[in-house]
């Protein structure tokens, strides 16, 4: 099956939502439809992979979740006919109005129950925090918005007052252009280690910086200053600094700290990797490494004694 160009990591969601504990197919749904809806027109391959993969998720989620998905694709006009027939739907034309729309705010979130309450496994947050710097600009935000209203746990808000003295350091080492230091900053605040910190802050597209900023409570103005003077040759243009700054002004808090759990958690799991397990014949194992190494030393005793002198004894 060929792969979607709309949205290259959709796979790591697809084995996220295989995990136990974490249910996330609601999310890729959603994701996904929305991802489809963005385009006008479809090729073939891309009509078919979506019909493939929706198929397998509308009868897996919860009817909120289905319900949404619905009004969405009843309103667009390149449904694909099998997608319409699995939802239930007869037609989608224009000029027919949307009766679904007005039945979201009334029907409950399942989610809401759970919400705050289901920890991601370390790997299921490297896989996550791969995704998310992997995808380009659009998928990220795609994936930013649907975090919100997942069940995946958040990480806990930074203190205010320390939130306030990093802002203030990270402002002023942006005015004077110190990506090293504002790096640096960037990782003690938020309790991240030296890599992601680093991957956050060279990022040229400015995503993680948004979402990094928005789980510090660092308020509006003072990120537009940050993305002016951090990096001139990217603060000189107007596009990127508007389209960060109109990202960030939508960002959900939530969104940036179940990111910010995410990061965290890839940490651990990169931790683990490096760690080997015991195994039922290490033992043997060392035995036998041990009994190889005493062949090669050389025995007490065994070394030829060079004698000089003109003596026979």
């Amino acid at each position: 099956m060929t792969r979607l160009p709309l949205f290259q990591g959709f796979d790591g969601l697809m084995t996220l939502s295989r995990r136990e504990g974490v249910d996330i197919r609601p999310t890729l749904l959603r994701v996904l439809t929305d991802l489809y809806v963005q385009t006008s027109a479809h090729s073939s391959d891309e009509a078919r992979q979506f019909v493939e993969l929706t198929s397998r998720l509308i009868d897996e989620v919860d009817d909120a979740t289905r319900t949404a998905v619905r009004a969405r694709l009843e309103a667009y006009p390149g449904t694909p006919p099998e997608v319409l027939r699995k939802l239930g739907i007869k037609s989608a034309h224009a000029d027919e109005s949307i009766p679904l729309v007005a039945q979201l705010a009334s029907l409950p979130d399942p989610a809401e129950a759970q919400m705050r309450s289901l920890s991601m496994q370390p790997k299921d947050a490297a896989e996550l925090c791969e995704m998310f710097f992997q995808a380009n600009g659009s998928e990220r935000i795609s994936i930013l918005h649907s975090l919100a209203g997942t069940p995946l746990k958040a990480a806990s808000r930074v203190p205010e007052a320390r939130a306030k003295r990093a802002i203030e350091t990270l402002e002023m080492a942006a005015f004077a252009a110190d990506l090293e230091n504002f790096t640096l900053e960037l990782g003690e605040s938020l309790m991240l280690p030296a890599r992601i910190a680093s991957q956050i802050a060279d990022d040229a597209s400015g995503e993680p910086l948004a979402t990094a900023m928005r789980a510090l409570a660092m308020p509006g103005p003072v990120f537009q200053r940050v993305l002016l003077f951090l990096k001139p040759a990217f603060g000189s243009s107007v596009h990127w600094v508007f389209r960060l700054s109109r990202l960030y002004d939508h960002l959900n808090e939530r969104s940036a700290l179940i990111m910010l759990a995410a990061w965290r958690g890839a940490t651990a799991a990169s931790s683990r990797a490096k760690f080997r397990p015991s195994l039922y014949d290490d033992e043997r194992q060392r035995a036998r490494f041990a009994a190889a190494t005493a062949k090669e030393t050389v025995q007490p005793g065994s070394n030829r004694i060079v004698r000089t002198g003109t003596d026979d004894s």
